[in-house]
């Protein structure tokens, strides 16, 4: 068990290394691919192990259980996909001009350092070092995404590091208080920052501490995961970032975030009782659900339109979290799962109309499907994924989303929230037709896909399709962590 947790840190960090000596070339490529591989061994390899509870590694600074499983098989699934579209991406920038082999070197580095502080934060036991390693997802993305270093990406950066440093800021205040809580209860404790340590003594912490260290905390990580009101830095720099970067940051790093406010929820309830999160997660997740789905009316630019979606997304996914009941957990871990794929899909295919047309502005991509069908068939089962049709998995997971919320007396803010989807829902359809229909004109730019770009995306949707088909023993997962963090 320690081995699979220390090896989902360590075959990220290790590529890295590879690629700062070696820069880019097709072995350091291929072992960052290898490395994201791994992280999906490692995580069904816990899947398997984890059905018992949980198991501490290292002295307890580590652990693994059913969630730190699902949330590794989703960044392993989303990071191979990613990983493999990068090479591509990357040779395409160097032929193109638009990088050089210094910055494809910066580029195959922190790639896999990223892969690395996210399967950190995920396996972390110990607030403090899920502090250090979503900061340092911050510190690596920055340059990541002002990887073009144009102006518009380096406002986008500065816009991304300042924002998500004082969220971060913010976090590190909540961590701070819940420790002065903790040992204030605690005679003589030892390891107060472990997250079992914390859970187990909570009940005795002082409530009007906690409740404000808890604030704290869900404004800080709120920040990283794109919720109102520190949500402005999100569509900045997703539509800078390198595509494959942006399916990261969308698919996967959002998701590793909100996964911080689970992990921290029992103990603030076990202190100051569940309506107090329930309420800051209501409204924080109705409220950007609004701003995302009017955002969304308004844009004008695919990249933009794909992290509006992700704001949406990500609200839905703390209505979820503010219902808490077994069935609420399990439905936004299988949100998580859709959204991450189907979202890396789109971000893949979208990096490869941009570098056609040279912009993402939506005005300028038109007639898709007649032009390419490997990406128009894509971007098209992407959409269709988002928009939450069937029989595509995201269908199964709102619908339990909102029988969640029914059986948590929260039909209200399901009332609340239906329409604002429907908005959204029909933003997105009238974006996503006027780029996949249409007539292409005669000197309509070609949309070449080099083979490691097709494969990614061939392979998305397949998994796309079969999340859609069924989920397998990734439903008995996702039971285990709705047992673990349910509110009872």
């Amino acid at each position: 068990m320690t081995a699979l947790i220390l090896v989902a840190i360590l075959a990220p960090t290790t590529a890295a290394a590879c690629a700062a000596v070696g820069g880019w070339r097709a072995w350091t490529a291929t072992a960052t691919v290898l490395s994201a591989v791994t992280l999906l061994g490692c995580g069904i390899g816990l899947g398997y192990r984890c059905a018992d509870g949980r198991h501490l590694a290292l002295g307890g600074v580590l652990h693994a259980d059913a969630l730190v499983a699902v949330l590794l098989i989703v960044i392993g699934i989303v990071a191979t996909l990613a990983t493999w579209a990068s090479i591509g991406y990357i040779d395409t920038e160097l032929r193109h001009g638009h990088t050089d082999r210094s910055g494809a070197r910066l580029y195959g580095t922190l790639t896999p350092a990223f892969l690395a502080a996210m399967a950190l934060a995920v396996c972390a036991n110990d607030i403090g070092v899920i502090w250090v390693a979503i900061e340092a997802t911050t510190v690596i993305t920055a340059f990541l995404v002002g990887h073009r270093r144009t102006r518009t990406a380096l406002e986008a950066t500065w816009k991304y590091v300042v924002i998500c440093s004082v969220g971060i800021a913010i976090a590190f205040l909540g961590t701070v208080l819940l420790y002065f809580a903790a040992q204030h209860a605690v005679t003589g404790g030892r390891d107060l920052l472990h997250l079992d340590v914390l859970t187990a003594h909570a009940a005795a912490f002082d409530p009007q501490v906690v409740r404000l260290a808890g604030a704290l905390l869900l404004i800080g990580y709120g920040a990283k995961v794109g919720l109102v009101p520190f949500h402005t830095w999100l569509a900045d720099a997703h539509s800078q970032a390198p595509a494959p970067i942006s399916a990261l940051m969308s698919g996967v790093l959002l998701s590793v975030a909100f996964s911080v406010v689970i992990r921290i929820r029992p103990i603030i309830d076990a202190a100051v009782g569940p309506e107090f999160l329930r309420a800051a997660l209501l409204a924080a997740g109705l409220v950007t659900v609004l701003i995302a789905a009017l955002l969304l009316t308004v844009t004008g630019d695919l990249k933009r339109m794909l992290a509006y979606s992700s704001m949406e997304n990500m609200g839905l996914i703390a209505i979820a979290a503010a219902a808490g009941t077994r069935l609420a957990i399990a439905a936004l871990l299988l949100h998580i799962l859709a959204h991450g794929v189907g979202k890396t899909v789109l971000f893949l295919s979208g990096g490869q109309l941009q570098a056609a047309h040279g912009s993402t502005a939506i005005a300028e991509i038109t007639a898709v499907l007649g032009r390419s069908r490997l990406v128009g068939s894509s971007f098209a089962v992407g959409i269709v994924v988002l928009l939450g049709l069937p029989p595509f998995a995201m269908f199964a997971s709102e619908l339990a989303i909102a029988r969640s919320l029914a059986d948590a007396r929260l039909a209200w803010a399901l009332a609340i929230a239906l329409p604002l989807i429907v908005v959204a829902f029909a933003a997105l359809v009238t974006n996503s037709g006027r780029i996949l229909l249409g007539r292409p004109e005669a000197d309509a730019v070609a949309i070449p896909v080099p083979a490691t770009v097709a494969v990614p995306l061939v392979g998305g949707v397949v998994i796309c399709i079969l999340l859609g088909v069924t989920i397998g023993p990734l439903a008995g997962l996702f039971e285990t962590v709705g047992d673990m963090f349910g509110v009872r």
